[in-house]
Formats: structure tokens, C-alpha cells, sequence
């Protein structure tokens, strides 16, 4: 019996694939549990309308990311902190840091899109890597400044 799944099961496939399974397992559990529903000329249609607008959704993302790469090539990213004597900061640099300052460059980031190495502690020159997309990375150099 073919069932098409409506969210990901580790053990069939991911939402909207369509897999082929036992008659009693499709009517005795991934359907009751709201797991697949039958694959029938309807649904069929319906999730191959649904895997296009995806296809669509994430190559339009994919888009967007590599979009942003040349503003970033362009950007001149500084962080100000406080920091004591030796060029010691109070504290640490975190990546929320990191997409203000991008934000007042006007290029909006996700902070958790940005992933630092080790913890920054002192004044310097630092790279983190950007995460934009599942395929387009870019690694940001920025300098960290007393404030």
C-alpha cells in the first residue's frame, strides 16, 4: 500500500515522500497516528503541488543568500567593547554582537546564523563564519575595538 508521509519519520522517509509499506501497518498505525494519509489520485497531486512550492521556496532562499554575499564583501564590521588593562574585554564577543553591527550596515543577519571559533577576550582582528543558507557559507572578518 503507498501512503504519503505528513511530517518526517527516521525509519520511511521525510514529509511528503511517497513510500510504499504494509496494508496493516498503514491502517493500523501511520494513519490512525496522523503519520501518512493514503495515496490516492488527490493526495498525490496535492503533494507534488506542496513538493514544488518547497522546490520554489528553497531556491528562492538559496537567492537570497547568495545576494547578501556582496555586501558582506563590502562591509567593514568593528565591534566596540569595554575592556580593561592589557586590551582585555569585560566579557566576551558573542555572534549577537557581531549581527548589530551588521545591522547597523544595514544587513540584517540571524545571530544564531553566525558561529564563532572561541571565545573573543581580547582586542583584535577576529573571522567568524556565516551560515546564509544549507550550501552558501561566507567567513566575516571583524575587528574588535575598545569602546
Amino acid at each position: 500500500m503507498e501512503v504519503i508521509l505528513k511530517g518526517a519519520y527516521k525509519t520511511l522517509g521525510n514529509k511528503g515522500d511517497i513510500v510504499s509499506v504494509k496494508a496493516g501497518y498503514a491502517r493500523n498505525y501511520l494513519i490512525p497516528q496522523g503519520l501518512a494519509v493514503v495515496a490516492n489520485a488527490v493526495h498525490r497531486k496535492i503533494a507534488l503541488e506542496n513538493a514544488k512550492q518547497a522546490a520554489h521556496k528553497i531556491s528562492k532562499l538559496k537567492a537570497d543568500a547568495e545576494a547578501l554575499l556582496p555586501l558582506l564583501t563590502a562591509a567593514k564590521v568593528v565591534v566596540a567593547a569595554k575592556v580593561g588593562e592589557g586590551g582585555k574585554i569585560f566579557g566576551s564577543i558573542t555572534p549577537l554582537q557581531i549581527a548589530k553591527s551588521l545591522k547597523t550596515q544595514g544587513i540584517g543577519i540571524d545571530y544564531t546564523k553566525i558561529a564563532i571559533e572561541q571565545p573573543i577576550k581580547q582586542v583584535g582582528a577576529y573571522q567568524a563564519v556565516l551560515t546564509l543558507h544549507e550550501t552558501v557559507t561566507y567567513t566575516l572578518h571583524f575587528n574588535v575595538v575598545p569602546a
